[in-house]
């Protein structure tokens, strides 16, 4: 990164209210994209399809320590976000409890909307019991993928406040990756991955929401946010990045 290039990204070069609207809108995205990946996958028997990777890998934590309860959503998405913000500190080497605090503003109206769409879609959404509806559920649950990549770069860039998980995949592409949004989104799967053995340890021998869905988010969702980030509103650069000495 050049000095011209760390001026312009340590700046905020937009003003406070389209930030928020940036921000709501990209919260709304992430949180219907991460459910629909979720509820796809849940309605198509037998299970093969599955969601997002961090997104089942904190389902399935969350179900094997809540249970199946209405809440067990909500409570996995909020404390296991809370605990990758201070993962994120460590990375940095500072804790920095503006930018935690930051962590918990994101993660609180992420997790209800998270349970909220999650009863909606799961009243409005039967079964699949036929080849097209599977097909249709399969295409759906991509453009879940989609929508959590394209929800990931908007945020990204507004820098307001930040899911954990993505300001860990931000801190390890400008701070280990050089900016490449690939190889970092790679790198920060290594946590869901711990949740998801420690789930299927506790939950031996189930283990849900993974499949072709997963497997698709794990290789594209970090290429469709560098896309992204060329595509979907192209003229909001990156802001107020920090990353870290």
């Amino acid at each position: 990164m050049t000095q011209n290039e760390t001026k312009t990204k340590s700046s905020r070069t937009i003003s406070m209210s389209l930030s928020i609207t940036y921000f709501i809108i990209s919260l709304v995205i992430n949180a219907m994209g991460n459910v629909l990946t979720l509820v796809t996958s849940n309605h198509i028997h037998p299970a093969f399809l599955g969601s997002a990777y961090w997104t089942a890998a904190e389902a399935n934590l969350g179900n094997a320590i809540l249970g199946n309860n209405s809440l067990a959503l909500f409570w996995a998405f909020l404390v296991l976000g809370m605990l990758i913000s201070f993962l994120n500190a460590f990375l940095m080497k500072k804790l920095d409890w503006k930018r935690i605090l930051g962590n918990f503003v994101f993660m609180l109206p992420f997790s209800i909307f998270i349970q909220w769409f999650a009863n909606i879609f799961n009243q409005i959404m039967p079964d699949a019991k036929s080849l097209p509806m599977v097909i249709l559920y399969i295409v759906i649950n991509f453009f879940g993928v989609a929508l959590i990549g394209t929800a990931i770069s908007i945020y990204q860039r507004v820098n307001l406040v930040l899911h954990p998980a993505d300001d860990l995949m931000q801190i390890l592409r400008f701070k280990y990756f050089k900016g490449s949004a690939f190889k970092a989104m790679w790198a920060s799967y290594i946590p869901p991955t711990i949740f998801a053995i420690i789930a299927f340890v506790i939950t031996f021998p189930n283990l849900y929401n993974f499949g072709l869905g997963t497997l698709f988010a794990f290789l594209f969702q970090g290429g469709i946010t560098g896309i992204a980030d060329k595509l979907v509103f192209h003229n909001l650069d990156h802001q107020a990045v920090d990353v870290g000495e």
